[in-house]
């Protein structure tokens, strides 16, 4: 039988109690989906490429991917990216248009959590 551990980083366990909270304080689930997502193992985290990224937002929106971000395709739509781990191309490829930011900033940044939309 196989005892599931879940993160043991220190840095990705405060991320999920803080993201937990601000669910409970701003009555946002978006925060709580996300503390869950975070809460899988690293096999089960989502990926996304650039180019679904950039298919399924709007321009001005916010994509949050709760698992790592990989550099294949192109971003044409002026749009922040937040998430979990980035590629160091990926990061290349969205500065170039977009903007790149962590899920602690977004938190900071943008608590009610609006224009927000999770991909992967």
């Amino acid at each position: 039988m196989t005892v599931r551990t879940g993160p043991t980083s220190t840095a990705t366990k405060k991320l999920i109690v803080d993201l937990k909270r601000l669910s409970t304080k701003e009555k946002v689930n978006l925060w709580r989906r996300l503390a869950d997502d975070l809460l899988k193992s690293t096999r089960q985290r989502r990926e996304a490429n650039i180019y679904k990224i950039n298919e399924c937002t709007r321009d001005g929106e916010i994509a949050v991917v709760p698992g790592k971000v990989l550099s294949e395709g192109e971003l044409n739509k002026k749009i922040t990216v937040a998430a979990f781990k980035f590629s160091e191309k990926a990061k290349q490829k969205i500065n170039k248009i977009g903007k790149v930011i962590s899920l602690q900033q977004l938190i900071k940044d943008n608590p009610k959590g609006k224009k927000c939309r999770i991909i992967g």
